[in-house]
């Protein structure tokens, strides 16, 4: 299956990061407004980009207490993301692997070229051979997309919000209305609430869509969408068997993984991924065509 441009995924990353541009311009604008400080206000929203886009491939694998392993500890895994990056047309990524139970994968790093794959080790024990092959190409799909770079800039503001919100309005001062300073940060923190909120919703648009173009783009470069389809139903049918004090501690990568650990209404309502069900339904469409072509 010949990789092609998902002009689906540009179009959507286009008018969603529209929006939010759009909606962190104004973000900006109020924060102005109630502070007498530009300079601050830049400079430490820019410390913070440049420091989240640069260590948050680090500060995920250290969540995860993932390490590098060499081709030494693991040689037919290295030889798996050797060959399918080939077939991908990427940089051979970095490789890590987790110690954990809870059957999973993700990808991180800024850029094709400062990429790393990570596997826990449940995810090893857990999937043959074709479906694991599956689940590292949509690993490397998501490399290839650039996705973690541009979701890591999508999110930015929206920490920034959340940072206002807990912390009240971070800047302080009495703004540039000197006589309602209370006021001024009244505003920032209504502000910030809108902003978050807002921008919550269309990241999880946007995060939910990648996924589906990355499980086309796995399926382009290994040719076995139905792989992909058994492993995501495999992983998915086995995170009942994990412990929920496992699931409590890795929640947090749910952005990251290729099945998010989701239990109970409120965790499906704002999903950062797609259903197993609809994703294998796609792959087994996709299996249709490849077939008929």
């Amino acid at each position: 299956m010949e990789w092609k441009t998902d002009w689906g995924l540009r179009g959507r990353m286009f008018f969603t990061m529209f929006l939010l541009a759009a909606l962190y311009i104004a973000f900006l604008g109020v924060l102005l407004w109630t502070n007498q400080s530009f300079v601050l206000i830049v400079g430490f929203m820019s410390v913070f980009l440049i420091a989240q886009f640069f260590f948050s491939d680090k500060l995920a694998l250290r969540s995860m207490g993932a390490r590098e392993v060499s081709e030494e500890e693991y040689p037919e895994l290295h030889r798996m993301v050797g060959r399918l990056s080939q077939q991908a047309d990427l940089p051979k990524p970095t490789v890590a692997v987790a110690d954990s139970r809870t059957p999973n994968a993700f990808a991180t790093g800024r850029s094709q070229k400062n990429a790393t794959v990570a596997v826990t080790t449940g995810l090893l024990k857990t999937l043959d051979q074709d479906e694991l092959e599956g689940v590292m190409a949509h690993e490397l799909a998501h490399v290839k997309n650039r996705d973690v770079a541009v979701m890591t800039i999508a999110s930015f503001l929206a920490t920034i919000a959340m940072f206002i919100l807990r912390w009240g309005f971070l800047f302080g001062g009495g703004g540039r209305n000197r006589e309602g300073g209370g006021a001024g940060i009244l505003v920032a923190i209504v502000a910030s609430l809108v902003v978050w909120i807002v921008s919550f919703l269309l990241i999880r648009a946007l995060s939910r869509y990648r996924e589906y173009a990355a499980d086309r783009g796995g399926a382009a470069i290994t040719g076995k969408p139905a792989a992909l389809a058994s492993a995501l139903m495999t992983i998915d049918n086995r995170m009942d068997r994990v412990p929920d004090e496992d699931l409590r501690e890795q929640s947090e990568m749910n952005a990251f993984f290729i099945v998010p650990i989701s239990k109970g209404v409120v965790a499906n309502l704002f999903r950062t991924h797609p259903t197993t069900e609809r994703r294998v339904e796609r792959l087994q469409e996709l299996a249709g065509e490849m077939e008929t072509a």
